[in-house]
């Protein structure tokens, strides 16, 4: 399945699908956008508390309804298993995690930026490089695929890109290197686990790197290639300087080499000026961005895009 879907998306090189992007809670609201003939599917977004209750106890009955609820309209669901938040109270791993020693906290601040020309905000990302607690959220991902591989479109884990304070981040084990093989380590056990549904990994940033000067950028796409993972990130954004000296440029170099190509354009996006235009961008410029040179094939838009709302 894996090799047929491959074969649908880059064959064809068609242009972009839609899909909208939004959490589980939001689902029941949003009939009215996910029912256009224009939109492929959802991506919905659920937490790791929201999924593990409690230590080994799972709770997949928001997946299972949101499922059942698209299937009945002919719509596709992508599922991002998110272990990263990004506002002050939101510690949305399971408490055991944030309670037992081996897990040393289980998550360490971070700062996030929530758009052009705003404030930076406050939030938390879960101690990936931490191998006890790796070994929980792998666990949450098994789960996952003995329930709903090949059921669900795709699995997405979390963008790369994170903004800690790396000497207390090293106070709890942290090095550039771990963060790194912690992330191939879970995209690899999530293509295993998934064998029939796409596995897609976010992204944009590194936390120690910039322009491939430790080669983790260059490492990851050839990593992906060779292990059929699809690859994506949380934001469309036209030549963004700072995008250019990261990720972009392997998206462009891995075009049509990936089994799949998914990018966002979430709220942070949309605050993003065109200057050319001297306007937000428009529909029709992150489209074309994504399909010309990142060789996107889908792509997730925040429910507050302009254009959905025509």
């Amino acid at each position: 399945m894996v090799f047929s879907l491959f074969i649908c998306y880059e064959a064809t090189a068609a242009p972009p699908v839609h899909y909208i992007y939004t959490s589980s809670s939001d689902l029941e609201n949003l009939n009215s956008l996910f029912l256009r003939d224009d939109i492929e599917g959802v991506q919905i977004v659920y937490t790791w508390k929201q999924l593990e209750k409690s230590k080994g106890v799972y709770d997949f009955s928001s997946i299972e309804n949101d499922l059942t609820k698209l299937q009945k309209k002919n719509k596709k669901l992508f599922i991002q298993i998110q272990d990263r938040f990004f506002e002050p109270n939101q510690k949305n791993i399971p408490p055991y995690l944030q309670e037992e020693s081996e897990y040393k906290g289980g998550l360490i601040a971070q700062t996030d930026n929530p758009g052009e020309g705003k404030a930076p905000a406050q939030g938390w990302v879960a101690m990936q490089w931490n191998a006890s607690l790796q070994k929980r959220y792998q666990n949450l991902i098994q789960e996952l695929a003995i329930k709903f591989d090949g059921r669900v479109s795709g699995i997405n884990l979390p963008e790369t890109s994170i903004d800690i304070n790396k000497k207390n981040a090293e106070k709890k084990g942290f090095t550039c290197d771990k963060y790194f093989a912690a992330t191939v380590e879970n995209m690899i056990f999530a293509r295993k686990a998934f064998k029939k549904s796409f596995v897609v990994q976010y992204v944009n940033f590194w936390p120690c790197e910039w322009n491939n000067d430790h080669n983790y950028m260059s490492r990851l796409f050839a990593i992906a290639q060779k292990e059929a993972i699809g690859l994506g990130g949380p934001d469309i954004v036209p030549y963004k300087k700072a995008q250019m000296k990261n990720s972009y440029p392997f998206f462009n170099k891995y075009k049509e080499k990936l089994p799949l190509v998914a990018m966002a354009v979430q709220e942070p996006t949309l605050t993003y000026i065109n200057p050319n235009t001297k306007k937000p961008f428009t529909k029709e410029e992150f489209t074309k961005f994504a399909e010309e040179y990142l060789g996107t094939n889908i792509i997730f838009w925040a429910t507050e895009s302009p254009w959905l709302s025509k």
